[in-house]
C-alpha cells in the first residue's frame, strides 16, 4: 500500500478509535451511572445493563479501545518520524534545548502511562444501601417453585437462605389449621446452592 493511503488509513482508524473511546465514557458517565447514584435517578439502588454488560464490562472494551489507539498512535508516530525530528528541530535551534525538552517530555509520557501503578488507592468500608451490595451484603426476593425465598448473601461463597413457605415456617408436627390458631412461624435457612437460579429482584442493604 502507498504511503499516503496507508496514513489515510491510520488516521481515520485513530479518529474511529477516539469517537468510540469518547462515546463510551459519555455512556459510563451519564448513562450506566455508578451504583451510588442509582438512588437519585432510579428512586432505588438497581444494576444498570447494556446489551448484556454493566457499567464495568463497558469499562473493559474501553481499556481495550485505549490499547489500540496507543498501538495505532505508535505506528503512526512511526510513519512521520522524519517529519517529526524535522519539525521539531526547525521550531528549537538550540541542540541542548532540544536535547532537555525531549527528556522532559519522555519522562512526563511515562509518568502518565504508569500514573495508576505508582498510586495506592484510599480504602473506606462502605456503609448500608451504597453500591452494588458488595459492602455490608444484599437481600435476594426469590421463588423456588411456589415457595418465595428470602435469601441473605454476605458475599458470593456463603450466601444464606430463609425459606418463606408456609412448609419452611410450619414447625414438626404442626399442621396448617394448628398455625393459623397459633401463629407460630419458623424460617428454614439452607445454602443458596439448593436454590432454583434464575430472575429474582434484589434489594441492597
Amino acid at each position: 500500500m502507498e504511503k499516503g493511503k496507508l496514513n489515510f488509513v491510520i488516521d481515520a482508524l485513530m479518529f474511529i478509535l477516539l469517537m468510540a473511546i469518547a462515546g463510551m465514557g459519555f455512556l459510563m458517565k451519564y448513562v450506566l451511572i455508578p451504583g451510588q447514584e442509582t438512588p437519585r435517578v432510579y428512586g432505588r439502588h438497581v444494576e444498570l445493563y447494556l446489551w448484556g454488560m454493566n457499567r464495568h464490562g463497558w469499562g473493559d472494551i474501553h481499556l481495550y479501545l485505549a490499547f489500540t489507539l496507543l498501538a495505532v498512535l505508535v505506528i503512526h508516530l512511526i510513519l512521520h518520524w522524519q517529519m517529526i525530528v524535522g519539525l521539531y528541530g526547525r521550531l528549537i535551534a538550540s541542540p541542548q534545548m532540544r536535547t532537555g525538552l525531549a527528556f522532559a517530555l519522555l519522562i512526563l509520557t511515562v509518568l502518565l502511562l504508569y500514573f495508576p501503578f505508582l498510586v495506592t488507592p484510599e480504602v473506606q468500608e462502605r456503609g448500608p444501601g451504597l453500591g452494588q451490595g458488595r459492602g455490608r451484603g444484599r437481600v435476594e426476593l426469590r421463588l423456588e417453585g411456589q415457595r418465595p425465598t428470602l435469601a441473605l448473601v454476605k458475599d458470593a461463597s456463603s450466601p444464606l437462605a430463609l425459606d418463606l413457605s408456609p412448609a419452611a415456617r410450619a414447625p414438626a408436627g404442626s399442621t396448617p389449621a394448628n398455625d393459623a390458631k397459633s401463629g407460630r412461624a419458623g424460617l428454614r435457612a439452607r445454602h443458596q446452592s439448593d436454590l432454583v437460579r434464575g430472575a429474582h429482584p434484589t434489594f441492597f442493604i
